[in-house]
């Protein structure tokens, strides 16, 4: 703790400074963020993040990162500051950052305030639809001074979409039963980028009505909604844990059910299609070679 204050003292006094310039951005939520010079030193607090900014060509500018900011493995050499949930501030002040960038789906409203009080910049992203996906890039190229890679980035991903769309708009969209966790069964809402994803895969969630971005529901709830294509995500790819492991047997009992009946019941590692970031487009290619294995013969 006495760390703490010494190390808050001191960011403290730089900031009373008058700096050469000063930089007043407003983030993804729409806060402003006033940085006394364009961020070198970097905590990313996001896996997706730390992803874009490694795919920006700005990793040299990234000093820290989250225990989940494993992607792509060059990031797995910066130093971690822990968890999303819970990380280390004594470890991330260590850092010296002169800013943070986070998310207010994953990190703690907590953390966030504790961060004002050291005064440490923080730049909130908030990325669940894959416009806004374009946009973070853009607004990290910015912070990072790599604009010039922002479009050749974005224009890769947007051309690879669209030959998706293409290539699934001439054939029936089924209807697409996504299982994010197997216990407790969750599953995707409207508000979550997953849902968007299948149906550019050219499926139909069926619970894309659901108002939450995740929903925890029953097996029987789920096989009620009679889809035609079952994906399992599988967490468990490189892990000795069970946690994440897809259990197909309990869904085969139901014979009855269209995906079942058709043998259309996918456990596929997807997990890049639960990391926001630029290799998200990976994942959705992957999704749509399964709801539409036709389109891609």
């Amino acid at each position: 703790m006495i760390r703490l204050v010494a190390v808050a003292a001191l960011l403290t006094t730089l900031a009373s400074a008058s700096p050469a310039w000063a930089l007043t951005v407003r983030d993804m939520l729409g806060r402003e963020v006033t940085l006394s010079a364009l961020p070198t030193r970097i905590v990313s607090l996001v896996p997706h993040v730390t992803e874009t900014i490694f795919a920006l060509g700005a990793e040299d500018r990234l000093v820290g990162r989250t225990d989940f900011c494993e992607y792509p493995a060059a990031a797995r050499g910066k130093p971690s500051v822990g968890g999303m949930v819970n990380p280390s501030l004594e470890a991330l002040v260590a850092l010296k950052p002169d800013l943070v960038v986070a998310t207010d789906e994953g990190n703690r409203e907590e953390t966030f305030q504790q961060l004002a009080r050291l005064r440490i910049p923080t730049y909130l992203v908030h990325a669940t639809r894959l416009s806004a996906l374009r946009d973070m890039i853009a607004r990290l190229g910015d912070l990072t001074g790599h604009q010039a890679a922002v479009a050749p980035l974005t224009d890769a991903l947007t051309r690879r979409v669209e030959d998706v769309r293409r290539r699934v708009a001439p054939f029936p969209r089924p209807r697409v039963l996504y299982v994010i966790w197997p216990e407790p069964l969750i599953v995707p809402g409207r508000p979550s980028l997953l849902t968007e994803l299948i149906e550019v895969a050219g499926g139909e969630s069926v619970t894309s009505g659901e108002s939450q971005p995740y929903v925890r529901f029953s097996v029987e709830a789920a096989v009620a909604r009679a889809p035609e294509v079952i994906v399992l995500a599988d967490h468990s790819a490189g892990t000795s844990s069970t946690a994440g492991r897809p259990a197909p047997e309990q869904w085969q009992r139901f014979s009855s059910v269209p995906a079942i009946r058709a043998g259309r019941l996918h456990s596929v590692d997807l997990s890049i299609l639960h990391r926001y970031g630029p290799s998200v487009v990976d994942g959705l290619e992957s999704l749509a070679r399964v709801i539409h294995p036709e389109a891609f013969r």
